[in-house]
């Protein structure tokens, strides 16, 4: 599991949530949960979102928004890291959506992307017993899971059967996990927690989804 950040101070960036969370977490929670990874969505990514203005990729404008946020500086990789982990004032703090290939991050002054390193990709899990909700594309700000603060056991099987994740997982305050995947491949995912277990296929290709909330342990 990554290493959690310190989180810096967050005050002062009034976001805008409404545009992000039309691909994010759902704000109604239901018992069957989202999309599975490769398939088609139950609430796929609305229309506006895909035709509203492209966001800013250069260094000013995205430096303005890290500033902002206290995490100037800091590589796509740690911001995520950060946002994840941060549950400072989880409804109005640093909204970011995670995308195939850029994150993305909206304020009340501008809409940056930042770009996923090459060849990876960032699926965000939370798996569940009773209550799921829908979700695609994980939002770091509004995202919240059921079994925050539990230990889980996670293993993660590449199509030739290559083990890239095998080991025990504290899911954060928010109920997710977050694992760096190889890009535009298959999977199979497993989530063990107190005698119950999961598993399912997932892809990390163009157009998948980066927030998985269908897990339901059995």
């Amino acid at each position: 599991m990554k290493k959690a950040l310190t989180t810096r101070p967050l005050a002062g960036l009034a976001l805008t949530i409404a545009a992000l969370t039309l691909t994010g977490c759902a704000a109604t929670a239901s018992s069957t949960g989202g999309p599975v990874a490769g398939s088609s969505p139950s609430t796929t990514p609305n229309a506006t979102a895909s035709t509203s203005a492209a966001p800013a990729t250069d260094e000013a404008s995205v430096s303005a928004v890290l500033t902002s946020a206290g995490l100037q500086g800091r590589s796509t990789a740690e911001v995520v890291a950060a946002l994840e982990a941060s549950t400072e004032d989880r409804t109005k703090g640093p909204a970011g959506s995670v995308r195939y290939d850029q994150l993305v991050l909206t304020s009340a002054d501008h809409k940056v992307a930042m770009p996923i390193p090459a060849g990876q990709f960032y699926l965000s899990i939370a798996p569940y017993v009773t209550k799921t909700h829908d979700c695609y594309y994980h939002n770091l700000a509004t995202c919240q899971g059921e079994l925050a603060g539990k230990q889980v056991h996670v293993t993660i099987a590449d199509a030739a059967g290559t083990s890239l994740v095998d080991r025990d997982v504290t899911l954060g305050a928010n109920g997710f996990a977050g694992f760096w995947l190889p890009r535009d491949s298959r999977a199979t995912l497993t989530v063990t927690y107190e005698g119950r277990t999961v598993t399912q296929a997932i892809s990390t290709g163009k157009g998948d989804p980066t927030c998985l909330t269908t897990l339901k342990l059995v």
